[in-house]
């Protein structure tokens, strides 16, 4: 089964370089609806919004990290089945042991490669 190219992803990180080597990879997979956004805070007023499908969102980030935000869409009734992949510089267990009790999909470290971003999404959107 392929990936669904009209699934609508909203990617969260707050540097652009980073959201723009996603962007760049989800595009090269076929993707076409690319929403960015740079921190949780901004993230949230998105998914108030748009009908998102997805959420790749970085850990460390200023304001509201992504903890935090897979936290608010897992409490918010209307947001709380939206696949969530988690991406981080830190492969500590702590945090993985964290994001996943709170209901992430899956878990990307950085750095990673385009192969590891497309296996993950086949992964939690059965592709």
């Amino acid at each position: 089964m392929a990936l669904d190219p009209n699934l609508r992803i909203l990617v969260v990180d707050d540097f652009a370089t980073m959201r723009k080597i996603i962007k760049n990879i989800l595009t090269q997979l076929g993707f076409k609806n690319i929403i960015e956004a740079d921190d949780g805070t901004t993230a949230l007023e998105v998914l108030k919004k748009e009908k998102v499908d997805l959420i790749i969102s970085d850990w460390n980030m200023p304001k509201m990290n992504g903890l935090e935000l897979l936290k608010a869409v897992r409490n918010d009734p209307n947001l709380k089945d939206i696949v969530f992949i988690m991406v981080t510089a830190e492969a500590q267990k702590d945090n993985v042991i964290e994001a996943i009790r709170h209901g992430v999909n899956q878990y990307i470290v950085k750095p990673f490669t385009p192969e590891t971003l497309k296996e993950k999404l086949e992964k939690v959107l059965g592709g």
